[in-house]
């Protein structure tokens, strides 16, 4: 049976996920969507846009437990979307990722946990297996405090905490995508770092369905992740040069930028091990052991099953073709291309 869904919080709820997450619910039904965030423009805009008074605006900062608090009371479930993001930002200012990601994180967690909140589902990223840069690193802290968080309660308790993690997101804010499309608009050439670099491709409304998913099946400490397709770098550009009908557009190859992957994961292989395939899912279980020394120390698993990390170079491989198709699917990719053609 379908769970209902009466008042929600965002944070970061100006954010692509949290608008696109926004408008989803006001088209649901739901009663009260609550948006929580630092950034008053951005509110303004999207107040404005909308004009939907089931929508209530909470100027804050995940950082601060207070703001946390008055946006939280009487809430039913979280969707948690609120971090800093950028990978090179959180490189040059690690302590600002923790304070946000990390226990900007376990306020929300808390909060949630106090206010007797029926449901809250953490937002993660692939970049947290096996991290390489520091928006990866809080990330795999968030999912890891979240995951202590669940385990203390236990599966009894009236709260339920979940994640999800999932790839790119397709134009999303600060993406490659949008930055492509500037650049071909601009007649400038398309900077790419490294041409074979594969990475996950998912349209935001792919990661609604996740948090829906995690929300309608989550377990106590659940981590949710959606299978995707994923490209090459020079396939995804080849195939938005196709679209805008400029084949001859300058490529500019400007070299690794910090803590780049070649590849990005989305699940290792011990993750998978114990996971549950659920068709356009994986539900990876909570390890509910305890701290206890026995267990940690002097027994292992008996039986384990082989598996492979699942990564963005042995997904599922669109050619330029599958690529075109699936950005054709985004309406802003589709805005783009028609106001380019018809200013032509």
């Amino acid at each position: 049976m379908k769970k209902t869904i009466n008042s929600v919080l965002i944070t970061g709820g100006t954010g692509s996920f949290g608008k696109t997450m926004l408008k989803d619910l006001l088209a649901t039904g739901v009663s009260e969507v609550r948006i929580l965030s630092r950034d008053e423009e951005k509110q303004d805009a999207l107040r404005n846009d909308l004009r939907d008074d089931r929508v209530r605006y909470y100027i804050g900062d995940i950082r601060d437990r207070g703001a946390v608090d008055r946006a939280m009371m009487g809430v039913h479930a979280v969707f948690h979307a609120a971090a800093l993001k950028q990978v090179p930002s959180c490189e040059f200012f690690p302590h600002e990722a923790v304070l946000t990601n990390v226990l900007g994180s376990e306020n929300v967690i808390r909060s949630a946990i106090a206010a007797n909140v029926k449901s809250v589902v953490c937002l993660s990223t692939d970049k947290a297996v096996f991290p390489v840069n520091v928006m990866g690193m809080s990330k795999a802290l968030m999912e890891k405090t979240a995951q202590a968080a669940a385990r203390t309660l236990g599966p009894d308790a009236d709260t339920i905490i979940s994640a999800v993690r999932y790839g790119n997101v397709m134009y999303s804010r600060g993406s490659a995508i949008p930055l492509f499309i500037r650049q071909i608009k601009s007649g400038i050439p398309i900077t790419v770092t490294e041409p074979t670099m594969t990475r996950f491709l998912m349209p935001l409304r792919y990661s609604v369905a996740l948090v829906h998913h995690a929300f309608e099946h989550a377990n106590q400490g659940d981590l949710f992740i959606k299978k995707a397709p994923a490209s090459t770098i020079i396939d995804l550009i080849n195939a938005l040069k196709e679209l805008f009908e400029v084949p001859d557009h300058p490529v500019e190859l400007i070299g690794w930028r910090h803590a780049e992957k070649l590849y990005e994961t989305l699940a290792s292989a011990q993750e998978l091990g114990s996971a549950e395939d659920m068709g356009d899912y994986y539900r990876i279980k909570l390890d509910m052991r305890d701290l206890n020394y026995k267990p940690y120390f002097s027994e292992g698993e008996q039986e384990i099953v082989q598996h492979e990390d699942y990564h963005s170079h042995n997904t599922e491989r669109l050619d330029i073709a599958g690529v075109e198709e699936l950005l054709l699917s985004l309406p802003e990719v589709r805005a783009e291309v028609d106001a380019w053609k018809a200013s032509r």
